[in-house]
């Protein structure tokens, strides 16, 4: 439940973390289409990494501005916190998809790309679980119900997401292998393939950070009302 507190002090916290949700709504989508045009195409090429540098670092930012909500609780600022580590890890790795899209065939710049893809997959999760933090902390319990559900749902995916992809890169390793498998293997576009993957959770976190900011803009309202 949320701590008392002055009313202009709640009022600038609340804020703060409608503006943070609207961030990191935004900066989702975004951040997922401007890496994939960055890497695999020549629309964004003019600009250099500049654009997967301002989407990521939008995330970063709504994750900054959630973190002025609430700082004594501790669960709460720790999960906070290491979405914002994965944050700047993104960050740091984001000019690798352009480097990736200029030079492909170096196995350092595709190397770098799968690490961030797998620190992009692990910031979702951590999100996540910011989101069940946050909904657990405001009065409604039909909120942290759904809250609960879709991040449990979420995190199941992702952890797929991730198994799969680890399976994937084990048999690639290896040399002898049913023809069958070897043919399915070379089938696969493992760029589309998680990208595909990757759609439902995001879809699942926007609508989560939607519902999350209308529920305390709903309560702002009535509270002074």
């Amino acid at each position: 439940m949320l701590e008392p507190a002055p009313h202009a002090e709640l009022m600038r916290s609340l804020g703060r973390l409608v503006r943070g949700l609207s961030a990191l709504f935004w900066g989702l989508p975004l951040t997922l289409l401007v890496s994939v045009k960055t890497g695999v195409s020549e629309w964004l090429k003019p600009m250099g990494m500049l654009p997967p540098l301002i989407s990521m670092g939008i995330l970063l930012y709504g994750l900054i501005l959630l973190s002025s909500f609430q700082k004594q609780e501790r669960i709460w600022i720790r999960a906070i916190d290491r979405a914002k580590l994965l944050a700047v890890i993104n960050i740091g790795l984001a000019p690798f998809i352009f480097w990736w899209n200029k030079l492909p065939f170096v196995p350092f710049y595709s190397a770098t790309i799968g690490i961030l893809i797998l620190s992009g997959v692990l910031f979702l999760f951590d999100l996540n679980q910011v989101l069940q933090r946050l909904a657990a902390m405001l009065p409604d319990e039909t909120l942290r119900l759904e809250t609960k559900w879709f991040t449990s749902v979420n995190l199941g995916m992702l952890i797929f997401l991730v198994s799969a992809a680890a399976v994937y890169v084990a048999l690639d390793q290896i040399d002898h292998l049913p023809a069958v498998l070897v043919q399915a293997l070379q089938t696969i576009e493992p760029g589309r393939v998680i990208t595909l993957l990757i759609l439902l959770p995001l879809a699942l976190t926007m609508t989560l950070i939607w519902k999350i900011k209308e529920v305390i803009i709903r309560s702002v309202f009535n509270a002074q009302s």
